[in-house]
């Protein structure tokens, strides 16, 4: 390094006392014009600075303009560029001077090379700042909201009934105010029976509906971002007001102007149709990075409430590291739109099941535009206590059939089966007689934003869990229990296939056969909530699938 310092040192010298030298002679250069040879020296001399300090390169932010001028000023100290030098390990001016004597100037690209690489660097130091800053300005602000809540938990189990229903609603509220990803991991908890008391989940089940809105200036600048097209040239009218909201998107109605696609036969069927009804969903705006930063805080406090009595208890470390999963799926929408195109593709032979239908090529991340869906909530049927019992029974039948082709033949599952996803629409004929008697009903898969896949050895234990359950067989059903997950942790198994045991020959008495099959699956699921017994996310959706067919009155199919 010292010799290296000493060459440099050397040289600058050399090249100090040429300069001098060369100044002087440059007075007596400028009045012999016929010495053409020193003229073309001078000339060299006067346009190599200004080629240096004239810069027509791309622009730099401010913070990286600013160290390109301080970099360039130090450049004409004569102490400062050798410093600099012992920092980088070489320097411009150690560069051997040119044979033809002309007077060396240091190259421009390596000094905006080190200029570009140390404005990146203070640009993202500041950006890390700043984002820590935000980050630990949203912890104070969670930390507030979720005091209350925290601190009634210990109190929630000891107190009276009526104490824990308002415990309850205050969590869900607390969630609904917390942001998407709060409210998205509330929603996937009302999901996880396993993980969750069943009074907790049929709380966190109510966050399906009611989610916030943006403006209609922020879909329109969002829509004309993402297809580089104005609003008017893609739709003909666009209904400002979102027809439903969820916690990463809200949908607005439209009518498409002009279908843009390539495909000769799809244009004819257009010309047929030269007005299209579309749902048109557009991202929240900044919903991806906000989830990702409260997904930071969501580990940290799940984290933190495993040394909370009160909390210790809903085991959230366990469900963030499953939601985790799940959490960016729906981020996504052209994975959406990539699920519908595969689900269509595979009830593409079925009458009674559709999907809506994603119009390429106006698919983006951020906005999708699919077919527009009518249809009324499978829940309208389902909580009529009275008639309509052949719709229900139908309802029962094409639900069922459907799951099971999801799970058995094709291997891949809607893994948001609520009832606020799946819409029923009634076959319109002429003849109300055929309609009443023969007529089935019609269901509309919607929001496929979240799959799963089983694997070979997991579709078969389920099969045979389902079989013990089925037979009544309390210790095959508990040993294909402890099976469903790789990673199992349940701290006592030969407890929890002793009570499943007793639960199954229970169920097959005739004091337990009165229960119906929807409790006697929710009551398997504390069992497993309170011996620990960890079943794996993409398992668990398929059982509370099931839960959700057997709420739609198919049991007897199931059986």
């Amino acid at each position: 390094m010292f010799s290296h310092y000493k060459d440099i040192v050397r040289k600058k010298v050399e090249d100090h006392n040429y300069r001098k030298r060369f100044s002087r002679g440059y007075g007596s250069l400028s009045g012999a014009v016929s010495n053409s040879s020193a003229r073309q020296q001078g000339q060299l001399t006067l346009k190599r600075p200004s080629h240096m300090y004239s810069y027509s390169g791309p622009r730099f932010p401010l913070l990286s303009r600013a160290a390109c001028a301080l970099t360039l000023s130090l450049t004409r100290s004569h102490i400062i560029p050798g410093v600099v030098a012992l920092a980088f390990g070489k320097m411009a001016l150690s560069q051997p001077v040119l044979a033809d004597s002309r007077p060396y100037m240091p190259k421009m690209e390596g000094i905006v090379t080190r200029t570009r690489d140390t404005g990146e660097l203070l640009s993202a130091m500041a950006r890390s700042v700043w984002e820590g800053i935000t980050l630990f300005i949203r912890a104070v602000h969670l930390a507030f909201l979720f005091f209350p809540a925290t601190a009634l938990a210990p109190f929630a189990d000891s107190l009276s009934i009526e104490f824990r229903r308002r415990w309850l609603s205050l969590v869900r509220r607390t969630l609904e105010k917390a942001g998407p990803a709060f409210i998205k991991w509330g929603q996937w908890a009302a999901t996880r029976p396993d993980l969750f008391p069943s009074d907790l989940c049929v709380e966190l089940a109510k966050l399906h509906s009611g989610a916030p809105v943006h403006g209609f200036a922020y879909s329109k600048a969002s829509i004309e971002k993402a297809f580089g097209r104005k609003l008017s040239e893609i739709f003909e009218t666009f209904e400002e007001n979102p027809v439903a909201s969820g916690s990463i998107a809200q949908i607005h109605r439209a009518t498409l102007k002009d279908r843009p696609d390539s495909n000769s036969t799809r244009k004819k069927k257009r010309d047929q149709h030269p007005v299209k009804h579309v749902a048109v969903k557009v991202r929240h705006p900044g919903v991806g990075e906000s989830i990702k930063k409260d997904f930071l805080l969501i580990n940290f406090m799940a984290k933190v409430s495993n040394a909370v009595p009160g909390l210790s208890w809903l085991r959230l470390d366990e469900s963030v590291r499953q939601f985790a999963v799940f959490m960016m799926s729906q981020v996504d929408l052209s994975r959406e739109a990539s699920n519908l195109h595969r689900f269509r593709h595979n009830f593409r032979r079925w009458r009674h099941v559709s999907f809506p239908e994603p119009l390429y090529p106006l698919v983006h991340p951020a906005v999708l535009i699919e077919s527009f869906e009518n249809g009324e909530s499978v829940a309208r049927f389902v909580d009529e206590t009275e008639g309509n019992s052949r719709m229900k029974k139908d309802l029962a039948h094409i639900g069922t059939y459907a799951f099971l082709k999801m799970l058995l033949e094709d291997n891949f599952i809607h893994a948001d089966m609520h009832p606020g996803n799946i819409l029923v629409r009634l076959n319109e004929t002429k003849n109300k007689r055929k309609t009443f008697f023969r007529s089935k009903p019609h269901i509309v898969f919607l929001d496929v934003g979240m799959t799963a896949e089983l694997s070979v050895a997991d579709r078969d234990n389920l099969k045979q869990f389902f079989k013990a359950v089925a037979i009544r067989d309390g210790r095959t059903a508990a040993k294909c229990t402890l099976r469903l997950s790789d990673n199992q942790s349940c701290p006592n198994p030969a407890a929890f296939t002793e009570e499943l045991d007793k639960t199954f020959t229970f169920w097959g008495t005739p004091e337990g056969d009165v229960f119906h099959p929807v409790e006697c699956m929710h009551q398997l699921l504390d069992t497993v909530r309170r011996h620990k017994v960890n079943i794996d996310g993409n398992i668990c959706t398929v059982m509370v699938t099931i839960l959700v067919l057997e709420v739609m009155h198919c049991c007897k199919t199931l059986n």
